[in-house]
């Protein structure tokens, strides 16, 4: 292209270009570029202009070409597909009256700050610095799907308008991102796809307005690998969010966030590896939270943040904090959608013993077996009722010596007023009334007096009571005393 053929404002940036020097059109700070239709030729550069320039760019001994404008009315479709451009580009604040399209392109280092756009369309793009979107508008979507970008992933501060029915805003699918992707305050009215998606730093989402409506995918981060923190703290997210299968080394931060599905399940981290996991100072998920088979170092969960319904099953966490009683945690198990899960119950008695609260622990283990209990026949219900009421299912043995004690002095107090007759008149010893009720209650234990005295009547019946009650007693603190022992 001939600079004859240009305007003073297109000379303006090819002669600034050689030079890297900076152009700038706009005539104030604080002026708004969604208002760039109504820029005159003044400030007007073609499309064209500016892909010639990029393509056969003009160069000075001693200068290091770059494409630095701002402010400008761009005009037609800039077409850079396939295209290696080796010089930096910037077009802050600008207004693009189409997309751009930079398919399989390769820059050396890209800066849209602040531009208004229709769209972006930029898969497979390779940037061998810095891609930074901070504070553009697109009134489309923005397609980096496959992109692979060395440095950092800017997009603070951006907003995304809803996209044509059936495809993600903003698609990040299968992105390569060498240092961390920035982008909170990010705003956007439709899906973020992140799948497959690598991070080798962190992703900052934090403030993040992220509106895809209810039922529909608000973030899809399955096999999302991020080498630092995700973070999403007081982000505000209608739809529900997925990342199963995803592997997050450091922190998944959702502290303050509002997140909202209703109806449906909020957050799906099924299969997902994360270092810790934090859920605090937000209120409760409206929606269900999906944690199974999830493996996590830390669980920071504050029970105030738990939703109406979970899936806890084979979710496995070394730590959980802060440190509550075991009242407060029992009901997140309580609220499991698959109702009772054995699994949960250990992974809690785990967590408290780890950290030496026993008692605690004793705690989730008889609520274990209460909850066991609904899910057995009749007969299985009726003897837990029994082990429940006798000993707490072995995990109250105090309770247990309470019993006895109580039978003890009932027995004593009533064979004392009414001796048994012996068997035999000239070999019975001397009966004593509290021996004797040992001797019924305790069936390992004989003191020679049960079998030297036969009671009659009601008094009979009273001692078969007694040897049945033994036996359960017997049984129940048997079963706590092994359960103690053979405890992890």
């Amino acid at each position: 292209m001939r600079i004859d053929d240009m305007t003073p404002a297109e000379q303006r940036v090819w002669r600034a270009f050689p030079r890297g020097a900076d152009v700038d059109f706009r005539t104030a700070a604080d002026e708004d570029p969604a208002r760039g239709a109504d820029w005159g030729p003044g400030r007007t550069v073609r499309a064209d202009v500016l892909r010639a320039l990029l393509l056969s760019a003009p160069r000075e001994d001693g200068e290091t070409p770059a494409l630095r404008l701002a402010g400008a009315r761009i005009t037609g479709e800039l077409r850079l597909q396939y295209a290696e451009v080796d010089h930096a580009v910037r077009l802050s604040a600008c207004f693009f009256d189409e997309v751009p399209v930079l398919y399989a392109a390769r820059l050396r280092q890209l800066n849209l700050r602040g531009s208004v756009l229709p769209a972006l369309g930029a898969e497979t793009l390779r940037v061998d610095g810095v891609l930074r979107l901070s504070d553009c508008r697109f009134a489309g979507p923005v397609r980096l799907g496959g992109a692979q970008i060395a440095g950092a992933l800017f997009l603070d501060g951006a907003e995304i308008g809803e996209p044509p029915e059936g495809r993600p805003a903003l698609q990040l699918n299968h992105v390569t991102v060498g240092d961390g992707l920035s982008a909170p305050g990010l705003r956007v009215r439709g899906e973020v796809r992140l799948a497959g998606a690598s991070v080798a730093g962190t992703v900052d989402l934090n403030g993040a307005r992220l509106r895809a409506g209810t039922g529909a995918v608000a973030v899809d981060a399955e096999t999302l690998t991020v080498e630092g923190d995700a973070l999403l703290r007081d982000t505000d997210v209608l739809g529900w969010i997925g990342l199963r299968g995803a592997r997050v080394a450091g922190r998944l931060d959702l502290t303050g966030a509002r997140l909202a599905n209703p109806g449906g399940t909020v957050l799906r981290a099924s299969s997902c590896s994360i270092g810790e996991l934090w859920l605090r100072r937000s209120p409760p998920m409206d929606g269900t939270l999906n944690l199974r088979r999830a493996q996590l170092d830390v669980l920071f969960l504050e029970p105030d943040s738990v939703p109406a319904e979970v899936l806890l099953n084979s979710l496995v966490y070394t730590s959980l904090t802060p440190h509550e009683p075991a009242g407060r945690r029992l009901v997140m198990l309580e609220r499991d959608r698959e109702g009772y899960v054995p699994h949960a119950y250990e992974q809690l008695t785990a967590a408290y013993r780890r950290i030496g609260d026993d008692d605690a622990a004793r705690v989730v283990q008889l609520a274990k077996q209460r909850r066991r209990r609904a899910t057995l026949p009749w007969y299985g219900r009726w003897w837990g009722h029994v082990q429940d009421a006798a000993v707490g299912y072995g995990f109250r043995p105090l309770r247990a010596a309470g019993w006895l004690l109580s039978l003890l002095l009932t027995g004593s107090v009533v064979y004392a007023l009414h001796h048994p007759e012996p068997l035999k008149a000239d070999e019975a010893p001397e009966f004593n009334p509290v021996f004797y009720t040992l001797d019924l209650l305790l069936p390992v234990i004989s003191f020679g007096q049960e079998g030297a005295f036969a009671p009659t009547g009601w008094y009979q019946w009273l001692s078969y009571a007694l040897v049945l009650t033994g036996w359960i007693l017997a049984t129940t603190v048997v079963t706590g005393v092994t359960r103690t022992v053979s405890r992890p």
